[in-house]
């Protein structure tokens, strides 16, 4: 049984989020964790383009939280998002990894290292290869992958970086990556 959702993104990851969150109800059993490659002062007016009132609500995480069911934690900008073998977040100032703070690797690597086969992984969209180690170790772990179609994105480094490195589960459509998820829990 899975217990953890974690999603990266960066260039042209916007879109394709809001359709995610829009198929998972507010009452969908699994958390999610999420990565997008923000520059450093993006603030709460970020998060609200997720938000209609008819989605998986997505909030920025903070240090020490705990992770629960009903909502997308989005790492706040320049910030490590880690996930604890507690259950919980953690954020970090350490150096950026691949060029960017907060990382997709990093997020992923430490969900990989804390929930292992119970862990599914998703990359949307990206113009750089941020995320493609971390899906790795997922996959070594024997967690989910889930990557978005390069067809379904103007921005393919991430897909192609993924696609290249790790025989993953699915590479679908976005609408495609709704149904698996709502089919999992």
């Amino acid at each position: 049984m899975y217990r953890l959702i974690v999603v990266g993104f960066s260039a042209g990851g916007i879109e394709p989020m809001q359709r995610l969150l829009a198929g998972l109800s507010a009452d969908y059993p699994l958390p999610l964790a999420v990565v997008a490659h923000l520059p450093p002062g993006t603030g709460a007016s970020f998060g609200a383009i997720f938000n209609t009132g008819r989605s998986l609500p997505l909030a920025f995480a903070y240090d020490k939280q705990p992770i629960r069911a009903g909502a997308a934690w989005l790492a706040p900008a320049d910030y490590h998002l880690l996930i604890e073998n507690t259950g919980h977040f953690a954020l970090s100032v350490d150096l950026p990894v691949n060029y960017v703070r907060p990382s997709i690797d990093v997020l992923f690597e430490s969900a990989a290292a804390s929930y292992g086969s119970r862990l599914i992984a998703v990359t949307l969209s990206g113009a750089n290869s941020d995320g493609a180690k971390g899906m790795a170790r997922v996959k070594e772990c024997g967690g989910m992958t889930i990557a978005l179609d390069r067809r379904h994105t103007d921005y393919t480094v991430l897909t192609d970086a993924v696609m290249q490195g790790v025989n993953v589960d699915y590479c679908v459509a976005i609408d495609e990556i709704v149904t698996l998820l709502r089919a999992v829990h």
